[in-house]
């Protein structure tokens, strides 16, 4: 168990990063540039994505898997889950129930790590379980 906390943990840090890229993004094209809210959260949601995979591959899951494509693609379509996962969450939070913008990005950020990381951990870098 500790071993499954520790990567966590990592895996957190890893996002705690990729959060200041996502919020970071979102607001420069939402606030300075005047996008479009959701294009500019799937934006912010994107570029942290890629930023992680790189810290998440060598550093949290210390995967060394040879098929990086297929690897990366794993990682990205759970992403798009996540980021589907993230938007309907602000969606709900902010249209429905109101809640400011940036409050329902904090909760959608705090449900689609969990499905980040288990969905990461048990799919995308699997190999790596039997491999410590």
């Amino acid at each position: 168990m500790d071993y499954l906390f520790v990567k966590f943990i990592r895996f957190c840090f890893v996002g705690a990063l990729g959060l200041v890229i996502d919020f970071g993004t979102t607001y420069t094209c939402k606030e300075k540039f005047n996008w479009q809210k959701y294009f500019a959260n799937s934006l912010g949601f994107c570029l942290a994505v890629c930023f992680n995979y790189v810290l998440n591959r060598y550093w949290t899951f210390a995967s060394f898997n040879e098929q990086v494509l297929k690897e990366f693609s794993l990682y990205i379509l759970v992403a798009l889950v996540g980021l589907f996962i993230n938007n309907t969450i602000i969606w709900i939070s902010h249209t429905r129930l109101e809640v400011r913008f940036y409050y329902a990005k904090i909760i959608a950020i705090s449900i689609t790590v969990l499905w980040n990381f288990f969905s990461n951990y048990f799919i995308t870098f699997s190999s790596t379980i039997n491999e410590q």
